[in-house]
């Protein structure tokens, strides 16, 4: 699956996207409640400056004195007395506010980060099961944005939104509740008004969709330029490419620039509209409020009271339209992570799947067809069979199937018909663990991870001992070079491994493969990309890595080919030949022997002149 070609389908089915977080909101609830129940009086308090006002206006401007009496009960406050005591409880409340709104902003953002933890969790550990073709179909870039960045999006605002949604309803209640205290006519007006400022919001969903479809798209384009600027800086450098990038970038980020502001001027007019809506509203009030003051069926403190109450209510609907994009937005995230949960990796273990426990027999290849690409064939109807502790050398045209081929034996990939049979089972029988733990591989490019030479080595077996891990250098002629590294074995390697040379990353490869131990060893041109001196270093330890093991070479040079019992001819995808190196020179116009004389006779040239 193409992940830029997203649709995020289900992002309006809200009921959908409730029932796939409820697993991740489930562990957190205690907290989650905690943070609704302090939100509910966050929002009713918003109404105590508004209902402050009307005794402020009546008694303090007024100069009145209030007087309450009740069965028996008298209480009398003086016009002044009330000139101090409003305005400290206006402060008291704004501090007992202002901890209210601490204590929430904490909770939501613990339990915001940890729901992000765990959806990322499970995104990575989905993630580095997926099968190779995958990671070819789709750049870094948009991989790093589905997997790190939509999980954020959507699990950091589902609950900051949905509380800030909880503290605007019940500020609301609380503003309306005052307001049908000061006068349910113009409460009725009011909240009539709040209710048709809302219909906007339903038109602007399906564009907000389709904005943050291809804004996801083109930020996983800008993260996989910068990710090839960094590692292709030194063929940058060479061609002089700079430019060439600069140009991507800038072009990927005007397409951005020009997606926003689409969605502006489509989604824009929304908060003027709402605001021109809540301005009706409250002129109209304004109008009426003062008919009924000179009516005398309210008094100034009531209404000025209401009015500060409708101002704040409709405060937060003025900015309503950015509140409910950003909210979409985040439905629009959550409706993409679903999505990846929902991807199944193409190779996985079949039902009770066997353990492998090393090769006692042999490997075969019978009748195998693969294909990356539906109807163009890599090999057609290949059959071969390698016995235990044989090398085999594997030559041929470039990409007529060779590194395919034993990219097929740890099921990086899945054949399309045939089989694959290691003693006589197929390896889709065994569980992909067993069987990738029964192989050691060396490419041409190895991988070496962020960290220390030890620790690199030790992937190969992270339970080997000290002695073993010692006998794995030795073999692997590492122990002059860790010997001049600053740290030795716990020197810390550069990204990818590149304060070691070529040669060097080989070894420590070789070293890695060496400690795995496995039974099966696939070669994958481990020395093309190497000077000759480098070359002969490798290619002893490679032979230590090899004895007493069955082997595929993906040959490059002569000396690998020599080496070999017998050696395979792939051609267009199919097995052409098959025999010893001496074997294969004596076939008239065979394709082993035009490879020969093409490129390694003029390898033996110097040798023979010396």
């Amino acid at each position: 699956m193409k992940l830029s070609n997203t649709t995020a389908q289900n992002s309006f089915k809200y009921k959908w996207l409730l029932s796939r977080i409820l697993p991740y909101i489930k562990p957190y609830w205690f907290r989650i409640l905690l943070g609704f129940l302090v939100a509910i009086p966050l929002g009713l308090l918003d109404g105590v400056t508004a209902f402050a006002l009307k005794p402020y206006m009546d008694f303090v401007i007024g100069g009145k004195d209030f007087v309450f009496n009740h069965s028996g009960f008298n209480i009398t406050v003086t016009s002044l007395q009330m000139a101090f005591l409003l305005p400290l409880g206006v402060i008291l409340f704004a501090v007992f506010q202002g901890v209210l709104r601490y204590f929430n902003g904490y909770l939501s953002t613990w339990t915001s980060q940890r729901i992000t933890n765990d959806v990322k969790f499970d995104l990575f550990s989905r993630l580095i099961h997926m099968h190779p073709q995958f990671f070819d179909e789709n750049s870094s870039g948009v991989i790093i944005q589905r997997y790190m960045s939509d999980p954020g999006t959507a699990s950091n605002g589902i609950v900051d939104n949905v509380k800030t949604i909880t503290t605007s309803i019940f500020g609301a209640l609380g503003l309306i509740g005052v307001m049908l205290y000061s006068s349910w006519k113009l409460a009725f007006i009011g909240v009539f008004v709040l209710c048709v400022a809302f219909i906007p919001v339903a038109l602007i969903r399906k564009r907000i969709k389709s904005a943050s479809n291809k804004n996801m798209v083109l930020s996983g384009n800008i993260t996989t330029n910068i990710n090839e600027t960094y590692s292709g800086n030194k063929v940058m450098a060479a061609y002089e490419l700079q430019d060439r990038m600069n140009g991507y970038f800038i072009e990927q980020t005007w397409q951005s620039f020009n997606i926003n502001m689409s969605l502006y001027k489509r989604a824009g007019w929304m908060s003027p509209l709402m605001y021109l809506i809540a301005s009706f509203g409250i002129a109209i009030v304004l109008g009426f409020g003062t008919y009924l003051i000179n009516s005398g069926e309210m008094t100034a403190g009531s209404f000025a009271s209401f009015v500060t109450s409708l101002l704040l209510l409709y405060k937060p609907v003025k900015t309503l339209g950015n509140t409910l994009t950003g909210i979409q937005n985040i439905f629009v995230a959550m409706s993409r992570v679903f999505e990846l949960f929902d991807l199944k990796p193409e190779i996985t273990d079949c039902e009770n799947p066997l353990e492998l426990k090393g090769l006692n027999d042999k490997i075969e290849f019978k009748n195998v067809n693969f294909e990356y690409i539906p109807e163009h064939p890599v090999l057609k109807d290949l059959n071969l069979t390698v016995s235990k502790n044989e090398t085999l050398a594997i030559v041929g045209n470039s990409g007529g199937g060779k590194s395919t081929l034993v990219n097929l034996i740890p099921r990086f990939y899945d054949i399309k018909s045939g089989s694959i049979m290691l003693d006589g089972v197929d390896i889709r029988e065994y569980s992909i663990k067993s069987l990738r733990h029964n192989i050691s591989m060396v490419f041409q490019d190895n991988f070496l991870y962020t960290g220390t030479v030890r620790e690199n080595i030790m992937m190969g077996n992270p339970d080997a001992s000290e002695e073993d891990l010692a006998a794995a250098i030795k073999s692997a002629h590492l122990e002059d070079t860790i010997a001049e590294l600053p740290d030795g074995l716990e020197t810390l390697l550069g990204e990818r491994g590149l304060t070691l040379s070529g040669g060097q990353r080989q070894r420590v490869a070789i070293a890695r493969a060496m400690l795995r131990n496995a039974p099966i060893v696939i070669l994958d041109e481990a020395t093309s990309a190497l000077d000759n001196e480098s070359e002969a270093i490798v290619q002893k330890a490679m032979d230590n890595l090899m004895k007493d093991r069955t082997v595929f070479i993906i040959a490059h040079r002569l000396s690998t080919i020599k080496n070999a019992g017998r050696i395979a001819v792939i051609n267009e995808g199919e097995l052409v030949e098959l025999g010893t190196h001496d074997e294969l020179l004596n076939i008239e116009n065979g394709h082993y022997k035009a490879l020969y004389e093409m490129q390694f006779k003029k390898q033996e040239t110097p040798a023979e002149i010396c």
